[in-house]
């Protein structure tokens, strides 16, 4: 199969290289889209990637092959995978498999290859369906939006109005989710011309530019003197 793979005199390459095996529960999934993360820049930028390394967490895909044992699977089931688990630390425990601290397991920026390639081997407790009427490519963007709304969820506001400091793919998707929740007025800060325009395209209210505008005077004028109720920053 087809593989970007992590070297150091090149960057990511295109290589070929052997279809996984799911093993003993296992699950192989057919790739059909695979975000690239912020993560996956910056791990690779960093020059601290192992040799070989495949890339690739946020994907959606179709399982092809298993094991008989494994219950609740089927062929050709469309999935996205959950690029973490273990299920039996505290953390898993407690729904928080992204602080997994025992048994961890991950794709692409752990122990296990990742989506940047046709195949990728998962765990059945990675398994995900997909609901009817999502398509594959919104499919992958799950754990973006899941980022987002968790930080919404975390600000512990309902309404009012909110600042998003960053136009990347999970300011966008907060200010998405901020504008279904009824949020109002929703302003964007972001450098870059094209992400503000995609920011109004996502339902924000204003956008800003920080580099030149005063994001203070701006935001008194436009919440009534009030200031921003929530302010959310995804860009760390």
């Amino acid at each position: 199969m087809k593989a970007v793979c992590y070297r150091r005199s090149g960057g990511l390459v295109m290589e070929e290289i052997p279809v996984p095996e799911p093993g003993e529960h296992g699950v192989l999934v057919k790739v059909s889209d695979t975000g690239f993360c912020g993560s996956d820049h910056s791990l690779i930028e960093s020059g601290l990637l192992a040799e070989g390394t495949i890339l690739g967490h946020e994907v959606s895909g179709t399982v092809t092959d298993f094991d008989r044992k494994t219950e609740g699977l089927r062929e050709g089931a469309r999935i996205i995978v959950r690029p973490t688990f273990c299920g039996r630390c505290r953390e898993c425990r407690m729904g928080r498999p992204h602080l997994c601290s025992e048994y961890r397991r991950t794709i692409g920026i752990g122990d296990l290859p990742g989506a940047f390639a046709e195949y990728v081997m998962v765990y059945p407790q990675m398994v995900i369906p997909i609901p009817a009427g999502v398509d594959s490519r919104n499919a992958a963007l799950a754990e973006t939006f899941a980022s987002a709304l968790h930080g919404i969820r975390l600000s512990g506001s309902e309404g009012g109005s909110a600042l998003v400091m960053d136009g990347g793919a999970i300011g966008l998707a907060a200010v998405r989710l901020l504008k279904l929740l009824g949020f109002s007025p929703i302003i964007l800060s972001e450098p870059v011309k094209d992400k503000r325009a995609l920011g109004e395209q996502f339902g924000a209210d204003m956008v800003i530019d920080p580099l030149t505008e005063d994001i203070r005077r701006k935001g008194q004028e436009w919440t009534g003197g009030i200031g921003f109720e929530t302010i959310l920053e995804p860009s760390a």
